[in-house]
């Protein structure tokens, strides 16, 4: 018979809760010996046969917890559930069931649970859950329920899972996670749910709408090129203006002619984690039925050195008219975006728009895993995801969007150039995205139609070292913070 685990953070020097029936955490943790300073966050110590044949597990939430707040307060619950989650599943079949105290933050709680279980594998023994020629779903090896029921728990639940399928998207290989099978992936996740449309377009479709700087990048490749678009009509009125999300949809990224090193080439499989936090993100807003229109664009294709393939030098036409050139083919992110840039904020007249991309190997050196890097048009829009990253821990940074960097990109033998050289590269990148966003700039002396965020992720889509409530590997950031945002946005515009 499979036993509960109970997983309670506790502040160390008051050590109470109500979570554990029969039990006494400040009972339990006087037993432990005696040490100088108040436990470090995370500190795990598992009690077995507490309460009867089931297993206690206390955490702690560090020195001087009472007099933490806000965010600060959140994160450190993230961090006492996720290593308490962390400590349980080493315990393996022998214990089926985590209770979580939630009394302190049902949605920290529930986010840093559901974060800190997931671990990817395609290992054939035991079944992996991601198998994809999987025909049943694997069952949960442990499973997670609240100390008490709340919305606030649901809601982390469903923030925790998105991020989740994000992390999914990236991790699998591109012989299995190809444009094609991404669009079917996400017709099934959103299948049932209400007032979602899902539209898959063709290489065909594309070349009718004139998506030259699209379609150049997947000339190299055999692998079929898509445009997914996701329609999410939750406002009241549908004609409402919608918030646009736009993400990088590189299925494997091998640099195309302007080869990358082979070390480390396989993380490329990633190079599309922009487009899978733009849907894991919308998938979440669906479910929580927040009163908001949502338009979400994912432009997905491979980048090879085929026959076929882009030349340095190359010059094309962008969707929007603009001349390109291409300098370096490893750049091929902005070539995709350009064209879906151009047609969100044209198509769909949006407020809004933020897209998001592994774009710039630069953005990794200047930030690392910690922050990404947000560059914007709009002071408002900046001070909003701010927000959101920091109520999640979700954290970006801004970065600066300064025409004075203009000369490194309009100095070749086209309108723009693809690369601006080493200086400034992630800088760079989102000055060439700019001209591609129709309504950012003022006229007539009227304020801009559209604000827009460019959302660079190179950095922080891997964690190569493991945090409390998440291990290494794909990120799916910065899935939660998209979601918090447009939460706040849509109880603005309620």
């Amino acid at each position: 018979m499979s036993a509960k685990a109970y997983i309670v953070p506790i502040d160390p020097q008051n050590p109470t809760s109500s979570a554990v029936p029969t039990a006494d955490p400040a009972v339990l943790w006087s037993k432990l010996p005696p040490s100088q300073k108040p436990a470090k966050v995370g500190t795990s110590h598992l009690f077995y046969g507490v309460p009867g044949d089931n297993v206690t597990a206390l955490i702690s939430l560090g020195e001087a917890f009472p007099t933490k707040k806000g965010n600060t307060r959140r994160e450190l619950v993230r961090k006492a559930i996720g290593s308490g989650v962390k400590s349980v599943k080493t315990l393996g079949e022998g214990v089926s069931e985590a209770v979580i105290d939630v009394s302190l933050d049902p949605h920290a709680a529930a986010v840093a649970a559901h974060l800190a279980l997931y671990n990817f594998t395609l290992k054939t023994s035991p079944p992996s859950p991601f198998d994809p020629r999987s025909t049943e779903p694997v069952p949960e090896k442990l499973n997670l329920t609240a100390s008490a029921a709340s919305a606030e728990w649901d809601r982390g639940v469903i923030y925790a899972k998105a991020q989740n399928l994000a992390r999914t998207l990236m991790e699998l290989p591109a012989n299995i996670m190809t444009p094609t099978a991404f669009t079917e992936r996400i017709k099934s996740e959103f299948e049932g749910l209400d007032n979602v449309e899902v539209v898959v377009h063709d290489e065909a479709w594309a070349a009718e709408r004139g998506m030259r700087s699209f379609l150049s990048v997947t000339k190299g490749t055999d692998e079929p090129a898509k445009f997914l678009e996701i329609h999410y009509k939750g406002a009241p009125s549908p004609n409402a203006r919608p918030l646009a999300f736009v993400g990088k949809g590189i299925t494997f990224d091998s640099g195309g002619i302007s080869l990358k090193s082979s070390s480390g080439m396989k993380l490329m499989r990633g190079d599309m984690g922009g487009a899978a936090a733009v849907v894991s993100s919308i998938l979440a807003i669906a479910q929580l039925k927040l009163p908001i229109n949502v338009i979400g664009i994912t432009p997905l294709c491979e980048n090879m050195p085929g026959p076929s393939a882009n030349k340095p030098g190359d010059i094309i036409y962008a969707m929007n008219g603009k001349s390109v050139e291409i300098d370096n083919t490893d750049a091929e992110g902005r070539l995709i975006l350009a064209d879906a840039l151009y047609y969100a904020s044209t198509e769909f007249k949006p407020d809004t728009v933020i897209d998001v991309a592994t774009l710039t190997g630069a953005m990794d050196v200047a930030l690392g895993e910690i922050y990404t890097g947000v560059f914007t048009t709009s002071e408002k829009l900046w001070e909003k995801l701010n927000a959101a990253g920091e109520a999640e821990y979700d954290r970006f940074w801004r970065m600066p969007l300064d025409e004075d960097y203009g000369p490194q990109i309009h100095s070749s033998n086209a309108d723009l150039c693809n690369t601006g050289g080493k200086p400034a590269g992630a800088c760079t990148a989102a000055l060439f995205l700019k001209p591609f966003v129709e309504g950012i700039e003022p006229k007539d002396g009227s304020e801009p139609r559209v604000e827009w965020a460019h959302v660079d992720i190179a950095g922080t889509m891997e964690f190569t070292r493991p945090i409390p409530y998440q291990g290494k590997g794909m990120t799916g950031r910065p899935v939660r913070a998209l979601v918090e945002y447009a939460r706040r946005l849509s109880t603005d515009q309620a």
